[in-house]
């Protein structure tokens, strides 16, 4: 009998209206996540990653975000079609999001131990006593003394309060959690010890996860599967084994091409050629084909259909969509 997908993207379009015209932040999105798994999102900024992430949440701004087409299934229901009561019962106590910025995430006129209270009490029918607590236990279990629950946010470095953060997360022991660059505002030398932290958490808890970020090492120190993103559009999806030993799109291949190798000498990285597409424009064909060197004419004018290359390995692009037949070069 198949695994229930905890998560089930399909066919999700997204937009937003801006002065300049309309922004196609994502374009027929399909992903699953099961349980206890871990999805790695990575892509160029403006790809389309942290807008899926708060259409899952629900926190499009209602103003300017759209949803054009498709369903978000988690636990089989629809996360665009519940009402805002249930909403707001899922997201904190079933799923909860990991920010970039730890600094702008917490209140700073709060003690750090009453914002873990909150949440707890927001969620599960306890005292203040037994939430505090265990607000106590959580800090304990993310590396932080007890002690410290009364001490406000000012007083944590960078990485504790991104600890502070991920126990907040933590509070209700979600089933899906979404850490967006969980690491990009820290320093350098925390990084690999807040996201080892995340994972050896995820796998106490038994909780999925995506995971948005622009590190493909970190994505390969975490995540069971990976989705390469770009335009608003997957161009690559595979387990994670699976697309280090055969990245097969073009944009894959680019970026780890531009990933420096510690066994070689070489001076200058290989790079992606070009810009990524403005927000308001619409490419006719493949999203890549502006920057692609492999780029043939049917590229042009036509968009790539999904192609399976092994397994669960799949790619948008015409290399792999047709290998007899007609000759695409020439059309």
């Amino acid at each position: 009998m198949e695994e229930k997908k905890l998560l089930e993207i399909k066919d999700l379009s997204v937009t937003y209206r801006t002065e300049d015209g309309t922004v196609y932040a994502v374009n027929h999105l399909n992903l699953e996540v099961g349980q206890k798994e871990t999805l790695g999102f990575v892509g160029e900024t403006g790809a389309g990653k942290t807008t899926t992430a708060m259409t899952i949440l629900g926190l499009l701004p209602k103003l300017v975000g759209k949803v054009t087409s498709g369903e978000i299934l988690f636990n089989g229901k629809d996360m665009l079609k519940i009402s805002d009561k249930e909403r707001r019962k899922i997201l904190g106590e079933e799923i909860s999001m990991i920010f970039q910025d730890p600094m702008t995430s917490l209140n700073p006129s709060m003690k750090v131990g009453d914002q873990i209270v909150e949440m707890l009490c927001l969620h599960k029918k306890i005292s203040k006593k037994e939430a505090f607590e265990e607000a106590c236990n959580l800090l304990e279990m993310v590396g932080i003394k007890k002690e410290r629950a009364v001490d406000y946010p000012h007083q944590f470095s960078g990485g504790m309060k991104q600890r502070v953060v991920i126990a907040i997360a933590l509070a209700c022991h979600p089933k899906l959690i979404i850490a967006d660059e969980p690491t990009t505002a820290l320093d350098v030398t925390i990084q690999a010890q807040v996201m080892n932290l995340i994972k050896d958490l995820k796998e106490k808890l038994g909780t999925s996860m995506i995971l948005i970020t622009h590190d493909l090492g970190i994505v390969a120190e975490i995540c069971d599967k990976v989705a390469i993103m770009y335009s608003g559009n997957v161009v690559e999806y595979a387990p994670v084994k699976k697309i280090y030993e055969n990245p097969s799109h073009p944009y894959t291949k680019g970026l780890f091409h531009s990933i420096p190798k510690l066994d070689t000498e070489e001076e200058w990285l290989e790079e992606i050629h070009g810009l990524p597409p403005e927000p308001t424009e619409r490419i006719e064909g493949c999203v890549f084909n502006p920057r692609c060197p492999n780029c043939m004419a049917i590229c042009k004018h036509k968009k790539p259909d999904v192609t399976y290359i092994d397994g669960e390995h799949y790619t948008r692009c015409f290399l792999y969509e047709k290998r007899e037949g007609e000759d695409m070069k020439n059309e």
